[in-house]
This record gives C-alpha cells, sequence and structure tokens, in this order.
C-alpha cells in the first residue's frame, strides 16, 4: 500500500503565491514609474486593492471549480470555447512580452556590472539576443530547473527587495518626511493614476497561477483562499513600498537615468559594493526567470495544442521531449519584441514591453472576472455578496488598467491577438475534419 499522498499547508502555500507573482520586472519599475511622481503611491493602492478582488474572485474559482483546468477552464465555462482561445492567446502573447521586459531588466542591470557592454547602442541587444539563445537551447535540450534551485533563485530574488524596504524605513526615521518631495494640488491626478496603474499591474501578473489545486492542499477551502489573499497582498505591500520608495526618495532624473535604479538606490546609502550585490542578485534571478517562462511560453501552447485549440504543429516535441516549435516560436517573438524596446532608452524599453505584458494578459482577468457573474446564474459558482463585490471590484480594476496600458501597446497587443485567431480556426477545421 502507498504512502499517503503529503499535502502542504498555509505557509508553504504562501510562499509559492509569492514566488509565482514576484519576477524580474519589477527591478526596472521605479524607471518607469518615476515620470508619474506621487501618482505611483495611488496607483500601488488602487492596484493593491484591485489585485486582492482578482486574488479572491481566482481562490473561489479554484475551490469551487478545482477540475475546470485552470484559467483557460474557467475561461471555456464562463464564456464559450473561442473566447477563451483568444483570452488565452492573448496571454500566450503576454508571457512572450513579459520574457521581453524579463530580459531589458536583466541586460540592463548586467551592464551596470559590465559597462563596456554600454558603451555602444549594439552592445545590451546582443547581449540579450544571446542570452534568449542560450536560454533557448536549454529549454530545447528538454531540461527541468531542479525545485531546490527555483527556491534559491526566489530567496536571491527577495533579497534586495528586503534590503530596500530596510533602507527605506531607516532614512525616514533618520530624516524625516522632509526627504520625500512636496505634495502640491497637482502631485495626484486621475490620468497620472492611470498611466502608472498600467505598469504597477504589470508586476503582479501571475496571481491567476496563485490558485493552487484544492485537492495538493490541506483543508483546502479555508487554506487556498487566505494563502491566495495573504500572498498577493505580501507581494503587493512590497512591491509597493520598495518602488515607490526609489520613486519619491531620488532624484527623478536620476531614476531616469538609471540602468539599475534599486542597485543605485542601495548603492547611495550603503556603498557600491552593495549595490554591485544588488545587481548581481538581479541578473541572477532575471536570467532565472526567464529561463522558466520560456520553458512555460514553450509548454502553454503545446497544451493548447494537445486540447486541439492550437494545430499539431505547435505541440510538437524533440527527442529530448521538448515542444520544440513552440519553444522556438516564442523565444523568436520575445527576441523581437525585446528588439523593438531598444529603440528607446532602458527604461523606455523596459515600460513599453512591461504594459505591451499587461495589455495582453489583462483578458484573462477580464473574461473572469466578468465570467464570475455567468458562473453564478448557471449554479457553478454560490451567489454570495463578498464574491459579487469582489467581482465587480475586479472587473472595474481589470477594465480601468487595460484602458491605462495606452494605446500604443493595445493596438501592438490587439494585432498580437488577432494573428491567433486564424491558428484556432485552423484547429478546429482539423477537429472536425478527425470526427
Amino acid at each position: 500500500m502507498s504512502a499517503p499522498r503529503r499535502k502542504f499547508g498555509f505557509w508553504l502555500a504562501t510562499a509559492l503565491v509569492i514566488g509565482n507573482i514576484m519576477g524580474a520586472g519589477i527591478f526596472m519599475m521605479p524607471a518607469g514609474l518615476v515620470p508619474y511622481g506621487w501618482n505611483a503611491l495611488s496607483a500601488w493602492l488602487l492596484t493593491l486593492v484591485g489585485v486582492l478582488c482578482l486574488a479572491w474572485v481566482y481562490a473561489e474559482l479554484a475551490r469551487y471549480l478545482p477540475n475546470a483546468g485552470g484559467a483557460f477552464g474557467f475561461m471555456r465555462l464562463a464564456a464559450g470555447e473561442p473566447i477563451a482561445f483568444l483570452g488565452a492567446w492573448g496571454y500566450l502573447v503576454s508571457m512572450w512580452a513579459a520574457n521581453a521586459a524579463i530580459t531589458v531588466t536583466g541586460v540592463s542591470y548586467f551592464t551596470r556590472l559590465v559597462p563596456p557592454v554600454a558603451s555602444t547602442p549594439i552592445g545590451p541587444p546582443i547581449v540579450a539576443l544571446s542570452v534568449i539563445s542560450l536560454l533557448t537551447w536549454v529549454n530545447l535540450r528538454g531540461i527541468r530547473t531542479a525545485g531546490v534551485v527555483q527556491l534559491v533563485t526566489t530567496i536571491v530574488k527577495l533579497i534586495p527587495f528586503v534590503a530596500v524596504v530596510t533602507l527605506a524605513f531607516w532614512r525616514v526615521f533618520d530624516g524625516g518626511w522632509a526627504i520625500f518631495p512636496p505634495i502640491r494640488a497637482d502631485s495626484f491626478s486621475l490620468a497620472g493614476t492611470t498611466g502608472a496603474a498600467g505598469l504597477t499591474l504589470y508586476a503582479m501578473l501571475g496571481l491567476e497561477s496563485a490558485a493552487t489545486p484544492a485537492d495538493a492542499v490541506e483543508d483546502s477551502t479555508r487554506i487556498v483562499p487566505l494563502a491566495t489573499m495573504v500572498g498577493t497582498g505580501v507581494t503587493a505591500v512590497i512591491s509597493l513600498i520598495a518602488t515607490c520608495a526609489v520613486v519619491l526618495m531620488l532624484p527623478a532624473e536620476t531614476v531616469l537615468a538609471s540602468k539599475a535604479p534599486i542597485a543605485d538606490f542601495i548603492a547611495i546609502s550603503w556603498g557600491e559594493i552593495a549595490g554591485g550585490l544588488v545587481a548581481v542578485c538581479a541578473v541572477v534571478s532575471s536570467f532565472g526567470c526567464l529561463n522558466g517562462w520560456l520553458l512555460l511560453g514553450g509548454e502553454f501552447p503545446a497544451a493548447m495544442a494537445d486540447a486541439g485549440t492550437l494545430p499539431p504543429w505547435f505541440g510538437a516535441r524533440n527527442a529530448s521531449g521538448a515542444p520544440a516549435n513552440s519553444v522556438l516560436l516564442g523565444s523568436v517573438v520575445t527576441a523581437a519584441v525585446a528588439m523593438m524596446g531598444y529603440t528607446r532608452s532602458a527604461g523606455a524599453a523596459f515600460s513599453f514591453t512591461a504594459l505591451l505584458a499587461a495589455a495582453t494578459g489583462l483578458g484573462v482577468y477580464v473574461i473572469c472576472s466578468f465570467g464570475v457573474f455567468r458562473l453564478m446564474r448557471n449554479g457553478l459558482l454560490p451567489r454570495r455578496r463578498g464574491l459579487m463585490t469582489c467581482g465587480a471590484g475586479a472587473s472595474v480594476f481589470s477594465l480601468w488598467t487595460l484602458y491605462g496600458s495606452g494605446w500604443e501597446a493595445l493596438g501592438w497587443g490587439t494585432v498580437l491577438i488577432a494573428a491567433g485567431w486564424p491558428l484556432f480556426l485552423a484547429a478546429r477545421k482539423a477537429r472536425r475534419a478527425t470526427i
């Protein structure tokens, strides 16, 4: 008789939530937020409320529909297969764009460690293409990152932000509120907050993966929602304090010109050695994160092909078991988006790729948030006032941040999502031909 499956409790579930949400892009987030000034704070506060609503929606979906098949299954139940495909394809495009943002972040911090790379305009793009190519080769070999390595990279990722939060509180204690820029009548605006929200939401992408399958968690009806809410909230608070500290405590021109704003914030107070260590953490975290997301960007379309919603070409695997076609396609798109970003400054390149990732990935949130009400009507979800309130809040927040992504990101996102529709039609035609 086999031993009973060991399940995990609140602390491990919460750690998984934090690890899934917190990516590498946050290392460059201050450079994107600094033009918005105090609006970065208001955007983060509204994002905190919005993502907690979204987290509760996904927690409840996972609780009552554990066998639906994740976000794609939720969307298919709520809106039908065609709409679910557009949401899933948008999520895939979002992964590719997010990979570009991760690449830009890692290379930017790498140039702080190796300044000659940034001495010519082609230096950072060459490094970016080299890293993408190397990690693509790794993924084509079917290599899986061991769990212990993932744990180490997560810890490495958190170290700089713990340091920033500690330093921020120390600076406030030492210098008082005078270290912040003065608040004037025009310090906050709806337009500024909306623009900044597109970036702050990007930092929280991935919360949909936080709703752990109920059968893997002890007392799942209690722990899954609690861990999802606590993990999402903790990540949002850490990100809020860390990014706003850099944006509001350093001169705007310093942050805008910085290729490694988190490292520079540490270096100003604790010296170049400390700043360099933070940069090393950022590089390790970014490229480790990129490796994992390149893998997911290959496996996700392969799973869609296995389900019949993409042509079989996407699911073809090589001798090592890797979905070679999907990995290569994802790497090519990631490289193309990164090169588009490199027509701008480092901070602007990050903002473009991050906003594109937010604009394309928000479709999943919009569909699931609105879908909650249809699932309630169909009897698949209970009619609870709290869930209705969070569903409404998540719907409004998703649409608001979608608008905040900006017309450029929305335009490119629409083109990239529309490009997937013929693939869905081809897959459906092939599926009907086999019946």
